[in-house]
């Protein structure tokens, strides 16, 4: 490997979110119950979210948004203002939520910089990621900071264009194979996957990923491992 950049995910690869959002979609679930059964409920969410993904993106607000819109199509647009009011406030709860780091980080990251240029590479809201990567106290380890409003093959090679580098000299490392892996792998970076134990079920991804340029990591970690062993 020639590897020049290495680009972390920010959100379950860096610090804790996906619970956050169960969290919050459990009590969303609890608050329609006179509608509907938490396990209807939850799947009329995810349909307007994936619906509403290209208007809005990634991110609490588009979130927000979209419970609101789910509520109101759940309840045939009879729920009480009060129930949107606290639909509200679950968003601006999750907001303010501490970061919480994952395990060994801050060691990884420490360990890498000054051998590679260190690049965040996430999607979300722009606000509220800046917020969070201001509060991780992380910030100063990274060379260039790309909030994406997705992440497809054209991100990443708009990000590379950025960077100047060659895809080969890339590599990306993240919890999501369809967002963080599999659009690396096939404009020529390297891809590792570093599972977390929850997923967003609109990112999971089935089948197998079998290519050279693919690493399954446990935990942060393990990426010092490889490019010790390459």
């Amino acid at each position: 490997m020639k590897i020049k950049v290495i680009a972390f995910d920010a959100d379950d690869t860096l610090w804790i979110n996906e619970p956050y959002f169960q969290e919050i979609e459990q009590r969303f679930c609890e608050l329609l119950e006179d509608y509907l059964p938490q396990h209807t409920a939850a799947r009329e969410l995810l349909q307007v979210e994936i619906g509403n993904l290209p208007l809005y993106g990634y991110g609490v607000k588009g979130f927000v948004l979209s419970m609101i819109e789910a509520a109101l199509k759940i309840s045939d647009k009879t729920i009480h203002i009060d129930a949107v009011e606290k639909i509200i406030a679950y968003g601006k709860e999750m907001i303010e939520k501490p970061i919480e780091l994952l395990e060994g980080v801050e060691d990884v990251l420490k360990n890498l910089q000054g051998q590679y240029r260190l690049v965040v590479a996430t999607k979300g809201d722009l606000l509220d990621q800046e917020r969070k990567l201001k509060r991780s106290g992380l910030e100063g380890y990274f060379h260039h900071i790309e909030i994406m409003s997705d992440k497809k093959e054209s991100d990443y090679l708009k990000l590379i264009r950025h960077l100047d580098i060659q895809p080969e000299e890339f590599m990306m490392v993240g919890n999501s194979l369809k967002s963080d892996v599999l659009p690396v792998l096939a404009i020529g970076g390297y891809g590792v996957h570093v599972p977390y134990h929850t997923t967003w079920a609109h990112e999971k991804v089935e089948h197998v990923v079998e290519h050279p340029h693919f690493y399954e990591g446990q935990g942060l970690s393990s990426i010092l491992l490889l490019l010790q062993s390459q």
